[in-house]
Order: C-alpha cells, then structure tokens, then sequence
C-alpha cells in the first residue's frame, strides 16, 4: 500500500515509459511528415480533439471509481480480518481459560497463521511463510494436503471449539459466540478470494487504451501547426494525466498482486501477530514492519 504522497518520480515514469515514448514518437512523426508532405496531413479541428478527449475522461473516470471501489473492498475485508481475529482470540481466552489455557493459545496461535496464510495464499506466495512458531505440525501436516489451506485451518478451529463444548468448557451459548466468528472470518475469506479470482473485463482496459492513442494522434494533428518541440512538449503534457490515471486504474482494480498498491496484508497481518501475542501475554514480540521506501507490503 503506497503510504507518501510523493512517489519517487523514478516509480511513476517506469509505469507511463512506454507511453510517453509513443507521445514523443507521435509528436515527431508529425512534424517530419508536415515538414516534407504537409499537403497529406488532414486538417484535424482542435475542438474535435477535445471532445474525443473529454469523451475518454468521463470513461476513464467510471474505470478509476470502479478500480478503487475494488481496492476500497479489499481493504474492509482486512479491517474486519483484523477485528474478528481479535474477537476470536478474547473469546477463546475469556471463555476456555484457566481449564483448557493449552486450546485457547492453539486457537490463538493458529489464528496468526491463518492471517498470513490468508495473505500469501491470495498473492500467490509460499503459504507456510509467516507461520513459524503459530502452527503445530498436525495442523501443518493436515493443511498441506488442501487446496484451500486458510479454510482447513478455520475447520482445525471448529473441531477445537467443538472439543471446548463436550468436555463441558464452554456453554452453549458461547459455542455459538465462538462459531459466529468463524462464521466472519470464512466469510471475509470468501470475499477477498472473489476479489482475487473476478478479472477485471480485459476489453475494458485494451479498449480504452486503444482510444487514449487515438486521441493522442488527433491532438497532435490538430497541433501540427506549432512546429517544433513545441507540439512534442504540449501534447506530452496533456497526455501525461490521462496514462497516470489509467494506469493507476489499473493497478488498482486488482489490491492482492502484491504491487506497491496493494492492500497491505502482510503489514495488517503483523499487526495481529502483535496483538494476540500480547494477549496471550508474551514479552517477546516482534516490531511492526517498516515501510518498503515508499509503500507498505
């Protein structure tokens, strides 16, 4: 998740180069092709342009609220990741304490796993990174064996709350306080993997960037009579909002690729880490992560 409100402009331009190379590359076409064929250059209205350009605006904008509302998802869901994490863990130690103590920091341990398990998984990483420590090998061993290891380990905290009600631990009305929450937390699971596994409409993107070049030529012919560096410099300037933005869009619209814009799930997972070792109360725990230069993991 980018944290600065200045991006170094070394992250911005690695984004738009190949587009600013097209604008630059038009604006010199143009003005090689009027300097020796002017004749057979159309005479394209600055108004034209302009009304192609505000058509691809209002587009552009549609996509960009769409691609932040995607983000904006993304990021409730690990907020509510965050709180139910928290809930689950005070219930298995207000509730199960001091007669079962060994299963409410197992449910607690294991919940710091499924955090991190739950953020990897979503970006494709290794899925056992982060669990040092939080997850037994009988849970370990059982989770490998799945294809969706953040939901075996809420089935491994099902069976543990199951255990806490027949051996007479916990009432029935707390079993069913402790099971709302893995109710949640399944929940928000399936919520950020339907972010993850819904492509944003590919033709969407292609098309509109198919159309961003167009315009950039239309601009420029009805440019041509600057001459010079001039029209080379004006068009880039114009140009220059409308590629950060789409790109921007485009970065947005998918918060788990594990790019500076993404939701910052690994950070968001220490922080609970953090928590409920301080719940189980631990001295030794670990430093929240420290920002990537410019944006946090």
């Amino acid at each position: 998740m980018l944290i600065e409100r200045r991006l170094p402009l070394s992250y911005v331009f690695s984004k738009i180069g190949v587009d600013v190379a097209y604008v630059i590359g038009v604006g010199i076409l143009i003005e090689v092709t009027y300097y020796y064929f002017g004749d057979l250059l159309p005479n394209i209205s600055p108004s034209l342009a302009a009304f192609l350009g505000t058509a691809i605006s209002l587009i552009l904008s549609f996509k960009l609220a769409q691609s932040y509302a995607r983000w904006w998802e993304a990021r409730k869901i690990w907020g509510a990741v965050v709180n139910d994490s928290r809930s689950i863990t005070r219930q298995a130690l207000t509730f199960a304490a001091p007669k079962a103590r060994d299963v409410a920091e197992r449910i607690a341990n294991r919940q710091i796993a499924w955090c991190y398990i739950l953020g990897q998984s979503l970006r494709g990483r290794d899925w056992e990174w982060g669990t040092e420590g939080h997850l037994d090998d009988e849970d370990r061993a059982e989770a490998t064996a799945h294809d969706n290891r953040p939901l075996c380990l809420l089935m491994q905290h099902g069976r543990d709350v199951r255990k806490l009600y027949d051996d007479g631990v916990i009432s029935d009305f707390q079993r069913l306080a402790m099971d709302e929450m893995l109710t949640r937390l399944t929940d928000s699971m399936g919520k950020a993997e339907r972010i993850k596994n819904t492509v944003f409409p590919t033709a969407y993107r292609t098309y509109l960037h198919f159309f961003i070049y167009v315009f950039i030529f239309a601009l420029a012919l009805s440019l041509k009579e600057l001459h010079g560096p001039r029209e080379v410099v004006v068009i880039t300037i114009i140009a220059l909002p409308f590629f950060l933005l789409e790109k921007t869009a485009s970065y947005l619209q998918d918060p788990f690729s594990g790019a500076p814009t993404d939701t910052s799930v690994t950070a968001i997972a220490r922080v609970i880490e953090i928590n409920i070792l301080q719940l189980l109360g631990e001295k030794d725990v670990p430093e929240k992560y420290e920002a990537n230069g410019f944006y946090l993991d």
